[in-house]
């Protein structure tokens, strides 16, 4: 059996993973574990296949199903490309799946939850077969599948004014994102079921090529949420399901980029202002991301700004390497769009990590505030544990992988400014900066995350804690990959070095190796010994503890009598000062207390950072325009008869242009 055949299986074996939990004679336990095994065994199964075009033969295979559609047929490939984008997905869908056996544990409502499990499958499903889609018309099918099921999975608790309101934020984003799509691939062919060009067949110049890369950034740009095409990204994040969450912002935001890339590869050298425009985009989706997140409350939403961030940094690393291409300069190239391949896939596991721990939290307190929590590191240890690992690497510090990808970017930018000249060293000069900037704030928001969640004293009656075993096991094992891909970092980049051959536009030529470019085997050594001494150090504290006679007592309590929890620092409190600092973009709205004479009433401050886009640009436009046509509503009034006239008037006007245009 080929690769490509047994990846089909896989993206079968997961559609029919969650049909059993719909069964009446089958128990909701017992239902969930064999979804899981479902998806297991396609995650198994996929793994397998991608190894022989990774790593082994190189193979590109294709098949056509001999189903005949009006506009083309199904044509599948697996080719560099998407059998790398395929990791991330098969085992960030295996431990969410894993993860859902827990998360749903305690849930009244066995129906709901078998329906999750469904959908859940036929999402996975949907997104491996829009990997293998070889033409615009099976892309476009799988799409909208995967659209549409990840729409009914989050909207499954839609009782809730809040989801109804982020479902529909999210199904207008995909409408408009599969319009886009049908016009560039449109553009691209005149024969939508034509198989996708080859790499480096394409002219990058001429108003064709504009118009595909502008549409290409409308439609996969607002998938992967780039600044300011991101709208709907916050508040669907936050209110789905956390595994469904995981799953949005580890895979499903990553069409995008693949979307992106996969159109980029069919031209040949673009002109410098693509690489430009794409690393502008990437700045500031990466600044503003994580400056946003500075200033949330919610965990989750504060995490969907995180991915906004993220994709950022994936952005401006294709940025660099699009600049490479256009000045001719190789490494320029291997660095950044191997940064930018490896970020995807780091970003896939550790965003994935945070979801699912933030689901645990949720799932033990009933609240996505960060300013109700508080003391959980006593409560949830193995869960803390997890997000520190998440924290850590979404940070981009040493020794995890969000380091490796983030410095070969770096690598990539220094390169482009010592051996480029003129604009190109300008621009990418601009890059730098903006990556450190970016590193500083994402560590100071996570230091107020994980202080105020999981350090000091509770802020509210907790009920008794439990780590369910599924949860654990899916958070660790993601944590693990974590650690594994930043201690060794060159098994991860053989996976990619076929890919960036596969989609560089001079075909057969010999490009850097990355692993002596970014000299992975000393940063690998590097890393084993600081994990090294970071185990020998705690082990010295423990032994310490246990040979010490510990007693407790008092503290100082700043002249305070009675301390509580309520004297604690805030998430709101801690980010005061860098939300002020940005207030002209983020635009905070404070509620201050109201004290009236010297027994004032209780009374309470509050603050919230909006999303800007939307709330002050967005909607404000939209009701402009609702306002000023509403007199074509007349139009609509119900009658039939008036609806049968304007069908006779457009088909006279249709007649009259096709003779006269």
């Amino acid at each position: 059996m080929t690769p490509l055949e047994l990846t089909l299986i896989a993206g079968i074996l997961c559609a029919f993973s969650g049909i059993p939990a719909l069964s009446p004679r089958v128990s909701l336990f017992l239902g969930r574990r064999i979804s899981c095994g479902f998806i297991a065994a396609g995650a198994i199964t996929g793994l397998t296949a991608v190894i022989d075009p990774l790593l082994l033969s190189g193979r590109i295979e294709t098949i056509e199903l001999a189903w005949q559609f009006p506009i083309g047929t199904l044509l599948f490939r697996l080719d560099h490309l998407s059998a790398f984008f395929l990791i991330p997905v098969l085992i960030v869908a295996f431990c969410v799946s894993l993860y859902g056996c827990g998360y749903c544990a305690t849930s009244p409502d066995n129906q709901r939850e078998s329906q999750l499990s469904f959908f859940l499958g036929l999402a996975i499903s949907a997104i491996i077969f829009l990997l293998l889609s070889a033409n615009g018309f099976t892309l476009l099918i799988f799409w909208e599948g995967m659209a549409l099921m990840v729409f009914i999975a989050m909207c499954l608790e839609h009782e809730k004014p809040e989801v109804r309101e982020a479902g529909l934020q999210y199904l207008v984003a995909s409408h408009v994102t599969t319009l886009s799509l049908f016009v560039m691939f449109s553009l691209l062919s005149r024969d939508i079921g034509q198989q996708f060009p080859g790499a480096g067949s394409l002219d990058p110049t001429g108003i064709t090529a504009l118009a595909i890369l502008l549409t290409a950034l409308a439609g996969f740009g607002m998938k992967a949420g780039i600044m300011p095409l991101h709208v709907w990204l916050p508040t669907a994040h936050a209110n789905a399901p956390s595994h469904i969450s995981a799953l949005m912002s580890g895979i499903v935001i990553k069409m995008g980029i693949y979307g992106l890339i996969r159109v980029i590869s069919f031209f040949g050298a673009p002109p410098l202002w693509w690489g430009t425009l794409f690393l502008c985009l990437g700045i500031t989706s990466a600044v503003a991301g994580v400056l946003f997140a500075i200033g949330q409350h919610d965990i989750k939403r504060l995490l969907a700004y995180h991915s906004i961030e993220n994709i950022g940094i994936i952005i401006m690393g294709i940025g660099v390497a699009l600049i490479g291409l256009s000045s001719g300069n190789h490494i320029l190239f291997v660095l950044g769009m191997a940064g930018a391949l490896l970020h995807m896939l780091n970003h896939a596991l550790f965003k994935s990590l945070l979801f699912l721990g933030a689901g645990a939290i949720i799932h033990c307190i009933g609240t996505r505030d960060i300013d109700r929590m508080g003391g959980l590191a006593r409560s949830l240890p193995l869960t803390s544990v997890a997000f520190l690992t998440g924290a850590v690497a979404i940070c981009g510090l040493p020794p995890l992988n969000g380091f490796v990808s983030e410095l070969l970017i770096y690598l990539g930018i220094f390169k482009g400014f010592g051996g480029l000249s003129g604009k190109a060293a300008a621009i990418l000069a601009l890059a730098a900066p903006a990556l450190a900037l970016t590193g500083g704030l994402a560590v100071a928001c996570f230091v107020k995350v994980y202080g105020s969640v999981f350090l000091g004293q509770p802020r509210s009656d907790l009920p008794k804690p439990h780590e369910h075993p599924a949860m654990i096991s899916g958070m660790s094992i993601l944590a693990a990959l974590c650690i594994l891909i930043g201690v060794l970092p060159f098994f991860a980049v053989r996976l990619i070095e076929p890919v960036l051959a596969g989609i560089f536009p001079q075909q057969g030529a010999i490009l850097p190796s990355i692993q002596t470019t970014a000299h992975l085997y000393g940063l690998s050594a590097a890393a084993a010994i600081l994990i090294l001494m970071l185990i020998l150090l705690v082990m010295l504290y423990v032994n310490r503890l246990k040979s010490s006679h510990i007693s407790e007592t008092g503290t100082w309590d700043c002249g305070y009598a009675a301390p509580s929890p309520s004297m604690q620092y805030t998430a709101s409190s801690f980010a005061e000062l860098l939300v002020s600092i940005f207030s002209g973009i983020l635009r905070p709205v404070r509620h201050p207390p109201k004290i009236n004479g010297l027994f004032a009433e209780r009374s309470q401050f509050q603050s919230h950072v909006p999303e800007v886009v939307l709330e002050e640009g967005i909607l404000p436009l939209f009701s402009s325009i609702d306002r000023r046509l509403a007199c074509i509503r007349r139009l609509q009034n119900g009658q039939l008869n008036q609806y049968i006239l304007y069908i006779f008037v457009a088909l006279i006007v249709l007649l009259l242009m096709s003779e006269f245009l």
